[in-house]
């Protein structure tokens, strides 16, 4: 499994693919707003009649990852034809090309009918108009209630729900299940516990590096800053401002940044890390545990069969107790504006999103389904390894602000930065956090 998440690194199982959040122009947003004029009504009739015998559907999804998607595109395409009659034009668009082809294809009015948009794109497109809202026909299906509850705030735009949850992944904590054996550790339950049992596999094992804190990876923070009631922003009326130098969100910040500090679990190499790189260092033996994607022990294994058998993973725990939100990323799927057929176009998302065909991608593609009701299956699975992560994103799986704004923030990497620094020791919590809300605050007074 995998995150989808702006500025950060995305791995298939073969292959690596970034891809960056960009900032729609006027011109995009112009064309976009009118988009949808020759699309007739934005409005879906979610219990209308969708026989469409001779009728076709234009479809985009994102390619790699599913790393053999003909099978699924086969039998969704089978199925949709004997739902409604029509057929399917699908289309593979490389995630690296997608978000310039999003913006020409808004612009030039030749957007497909039904597209998997990366979560933190579908507010940048919704801003811009070209989408259609989902919310009255989510819940004239009897959707809303088992929709992902973090997947449906990364697709809300005031008050509207213009993505589908379709499949996401979430971070956790990766461990070496044989190094915490032979320190007689269990998996912490708490922040206490986390430094009691980091102090336990340092003593254990000097040799490894007990909890990198990666520097260039801003998704290791947010949970704690988030576990301790802090925020990374919030929309006050029409703007947006930063609440990274707030308190709380010191205080999170403090405790992350400390297990490399203070405690020492962490490298003075791990300062310059991403994720890539703590992947690397955990398949060569040289970490206990260490924040990861649920995409990662796979990929970990495929790297090095060594380690089968010998990784597992727990959620990221809260302060004193439960589960410390952590970025729920992957993907929605959109109807557009411009649609010709809005309702043709709801019935084939419902389809991929629920029932077998999203069980089917789920299966394939390693990631998690975008519904509660197939979630609680894999977590009745009882996959020690899967199930932690299952868990993570249903109690604790969270957004990022969602504004297409925070694509710039993202951008210019002044979460990281903000890290490095207090890493570095080139500046305190206090002043670092303060820099980064400043440089926040000065994207959002932008617009």
């Amino acid at each position: 499994m995998r995150v989808l998440g702006t500025g950060t690194t995305r791995r298939t199982h073969r292959k690596r693919v970034s891809f960056a959040v960009g900032v729609a122009t006027l011109a995009l947003a112009t064309a976009a707003c009118g988009s949808g004029s020759d699309g007739g009504s934005s409005e879906i009739d979610a219990d209308a009649d969708v026989s469409a015998e001779g009728e076709k559907l234009t479809v985009w999804i994102m390619e790699g990852t599913n790393p053999d998607a003909e099978p699924y595109v086969d039998g969704l395409s089978k199925a949709f034809e004997e739902k409604t009659g029509a057929t399917l034009d699908v289309q593979f668009v490389p995630w690296a090309e997608a978000h310039d082809k999003f913006v020409n294809s808004i612009a030039g009015e030749t957007t497909p009918d039904v597209a998997e948009v990366g979560t933190t794109w579908t507010p940048e497109f919704a801003d811009a108009g070209a989408l259609v809202d989902l919310s009255q026909p989510v819940s004239d299906s009897g959707l809303d209630g088992d929709l992902v509850p973090g997947l449906v705030e990364a697709g809300t735009v005031d008050e509207g729900l213009y993505g589908m949850p379709w499949y996401a992944g979430v971070r956790s904590v990766v461990y070496r299940t044989d190094v915490f054996e032979e320190a007689g550790v269990e998996p912490p339950t708490s922040w206490d516990e986390l430094v009691t049992v980091g102090e336990k596999l340092e003593a254990a094992n000097p040799d490894m590096i007990t909890f990198p804190v990666a520097g260039d990876s801003e998704y290791g923070v947010y949970p704690f800053i988030w576990g301790n009631g802090g925020t990374i922003a919030e929309q006050e009326g029409d703007t947006w401002a930063s609440r990274i130098d707030s308190a709380e969100a010191q205080e999170g910040i403090t405790f992350y940044t400390d297990l490399a500090k203070e405690h020492g679990f962490s490298s003075p190499a791990a300062t310059t890390w991403d994720e890539a790189d703590l992947s690397d260092a955990f398949s060569r033996g040289d970490v206990a545990m260490m924040i990861a994607g649920s995409w990662t022990p796979g990929a970990l294994v495929e790297a090095n069969p060594d380690l089968e058998g010998k990784i597992g993973a727990f959620p990221i725990p809260g302060p004193d107790g439960g589960v410390s939100p952590s970025f729920l990323g992957g993907s929605h799927l959109s109807v557009f504006e411009a649609s010709d057929n809005k309702d043709l176009a709801f019935a084939l998302v419902e389809l991929m999103a629920t029932g077998e065909q999203a069980q089917a991608w789920s299966e394939q593609s390693g990631f998690f389904p975008g519904t509660k009701t197939l979630l609680d299956q894999v977590q009745e699975a009882d996959d020690p390894v899967v199930a932690p992560f299952a868990t993570q994103m249903v109690e604790g799986g969270a957004s990022l602000p969602v504004t297409p704004l925070y694509g710039q923030v993202q951008g210019k990497k002044t979460v990281s930065a903000m890290l490095q620094s207090i890493l570095s020791g080139d500046a305190s919590v206090e002043e670092a956090s303060t820099q980064a809300a400043d440089e926040m605050d000065e994207i959002f007074s932008r617009g």
